[in-house]
């Protein structure tokens, strides 16, 4: 029975993520090649994180150039329903690269004239969370988001931890 139990096992190294769903036999067998897929996955981590880094460092060069603020914030279409400029905003690759706190998406939003109070924002980002389109985790500079699901990129960072197993289901 415990096979069609769904179970999955997600791992974090650093600043990526790789989870593994499928039934638990499927995945205890995954487990046993673990050491070979970390590799590979680290591999394949370090070779994105250093795309990220390069582009990381080249905005970080020229907006010390005095850009205004406006351009280092992603264009979205204006709406007057907050959790959609928050699915916006993250659904560009400003939010898709690297996790945003409230205070960046509050200026995000305030660059593209979409105004809404911070305590307004930060109850629908809870809200998104628990609807799962969302995920939240905390850092030094406080909590971050990024979106969840299918349109969350692969290897996105997730929290420090190393190893975390959930199974859904009674036990």
């Amino acid at each position: 029975m415990s096979a069609l139990v769904p179970f999955s096992l997600r791992v974090r190294l650093g600043q990526c993520e790789v989870e593994i769903s499928g039934s638990r036999d499927d995945v205890l067998k995954t487990v046993d090649e673990l050491p070979n897929l970390v590799a590979t996955i680290s591999e394949a981590f370090s070779e994105a994180s250093a795309r990220v880094d390069v582009s990381s460092k080249t905005a970080a060069s020229s907006e010390s150039v005095s850009s205004p603020p406006s351009a280092t914030y992603p264009s979205i279409q204006s709406t007057g329903n907050c959790s959609d400029a928050v699915l916006r905003l993250l659904s560009t690759d400003w939010g898709r690269l690297t996790p945003r706190s409230l205070p960046e998406l509050v200026e995000a939003m305030k660059a593209n004239a979409v105004h809404f109070p911070a305590t307004t924002l930060s109850g629908v980002l809870n809200w998104l969370v628990r609807k799962g389109r969302v995920k939240r985790w905390k850092t030094d500079k406080g909590y971050v988001y990024v979106l969840s699901g299918p349109n969350a990129p692969l290897g996105q960072a997730q929290s420090p931890s190393a190893v975390d197993v959930v199974s859904s289901g009674g036990g």
